[in-house]
């Protein structure tokens, strides 16, 4: 969807939400004794015989004795008291672990998961994948950690892939030092160009810097973003997430209300910034809304890990045959669209591997039955082959249907296939054949 021929968008079907709810009903055990032998059970005396009774008052004050009131035992457990924790040799990477995160969770610094596991600041895992623990690079790199840092301050220019974690491992500094001396949250997005302070000699100065107070209320409609908002009202989308406790995958939904904070008067202006994606494609100039929101998601992408070019091939092909699209035809979209590059953006806002203008991410959203996020690689692929499918099953024929990602299927109803769209369903046949 890298082009928009038509102003008009194939018609929306809209699909019903579904939510299903599960109730535990209550279980109501009988006794075997009740059942086989009703007499039986009724027969039972009705008082306990004044001997028994009073041997049972004797032994409940012996055993009451011994008890320590409740109100005198502490909640929680000294720390000094409190057993070490083992740290595992190993960890399962699930859905939205990062290794920062991991490093946090067991005690460890960031720079010594790296190290022990040969990754980098920028590489990306995946879940399923096992990232050890415990070895001689761990211990060494904890001891390291528990050097207290230079009290030198300086300053690091943000480039494409950083991450919060990866500066502070650079650096030889705690992920926690970093957000202190900037005043970050694990959250927080980072841009290219970006200066991080490192050393805790400016730790007072950011300390005193105050934060960005809110200026009022906006409701979501549909078809936000939240860097959309955030470009409406000329603040940063950071502070946009930080006043609202959002992160960078967070969904939002129409009607819910977002707290807009203070612009800050040191926010570098636009015009002073060289664009990432530029402002015309295939003879086309965009609107400048529309090129002002490509190039923040293309900033949100170039700081985020994305995958490689053959995982996200892998995902694309995945993602086809779960949801009844052939593979081949799927991979032949994503190479020719943006090679199966997650950080590509169009100046018409076409976002990631398969190249989804939001309008059309909306329609894919229907189309599942759940808002997608085109930013998430898995959900990119998603909206992708939801399109692919949906135009597959209102299309005449497949090569309609493959002019129809690209042209927009009404205008090619109505106008036929232009001649730029008939080489584009060349090449996506041709890229069928090579991925069969």
């Amino acid at each position: 969807m890298t082009t928009t021929r038509s102003p008009k968008q194939p018609p929306r079907p809209s699909l019903p939400m579904i939510a299903a709810t599960t109730a535990t009903l209550p279980a109501v055990m009988l006794s075997s004794l009740a059942v086989a032998q009703p007499a039986a059970a009724e027969s039972r005396p009705s008082a306990i015989p004044a001997t028994l009774a009073a041997a049972m008052e004797a032994q409940a004050a012996a055993v009451n004795a011994g008890i320590i009131p409740a109100a005198s035992v502490p909640a929680a457990i000294p720390a000094g008291l409190q057993p070490a924790r083992a740290t595992p040799g190993a960890h399962t990477v699930v859905r939205g672990d990062t290794v920062s995160g991991i490093a946090g969770r067991y005690g460890l610094s960031t720079s010594a998961v790296l190290k022990l596991n040969n990754l980098k600041s920028n590489s990306v895992i995946y879940p399923g994948q096992r990232i050890k623990l415990t070895g001689t690079a761990t211990t060494a790199a904890r001891k390291a950690a528990a050097t207290p840092a230079s009290t030198t301050s300086r300053t690091y220019t943000v480039k494409s892939g950083d991450t919060l974690g990866g500066i502070a491992a650079r650096h030889g500094v705690k992920l926690s030092q970093v957000l202190s001396w900037n005043r970050l949250k694990l959250s927080s997005v980072i841009y290219p160009g970006q200066k991080i302070r490192i050393g805790a000699g400016v730790a007072a100065s950011a300390a005193g810097k105050p934060a960005a107070a809110p200026s009022g209320s906006y409701v979501i409609k549909a078809g936000d973003t939240l860097s959309g908002i955030a470009s409406r009202h000329g603040v940063r989308l950071a502070d946009i997430l930080s006043a609202n406790r959002l992160k960078l995958t967070s969904v939002i939904y129409p009607g819910h209300k977002l707290v807009i904070p203070a612009k800050a008067s040191a926010v570098q202006p636009a015009s002073s910034v060289t664009p990432l994606v530029p402002s015309s494609f295939l003879g086309f100039t965009y609107p400048a809304a529309v090129v002002s929101s490509a190039n923040k998601n293309k900033a949100l992408l170039n700081a985020s890990p994305v995958p490689s070019l053959a995982q996200m091939q892998s995902i694309v092909a995945d993602t086809a045959r779960r949801m009844g699209v052939d593979p081949a035809l799927a991979q032949a979209f994503a190479y020719q669209e943006s090679g199966f590059n997650q950080r590509a953006v169009s100046p018409a806002n076409a976002i990631g591997t398969m190249q989804v203008i939001p309008s059309s991410g909306e329609w894919a959203s229907d189309l599942v039955g759940r808002k997608l996020n085109l930013l998430d690689p898995y959900d990119n692929a998603t909206a992708g082959v939801a399109i692919i499918r949906q135009l597959i099953r209102t299309s005449k024929n497949v090569d309609y249907a493959i002019a129809g990602y690209y042209q927009g299927q009404y205008s090619v109803s109505k106008h036929g296939m232009f001649s730029d769209t008939k080489t584009y369903v060349a090449a996506i046949k041709a890229h069928r054949k090579n991925f069969s």
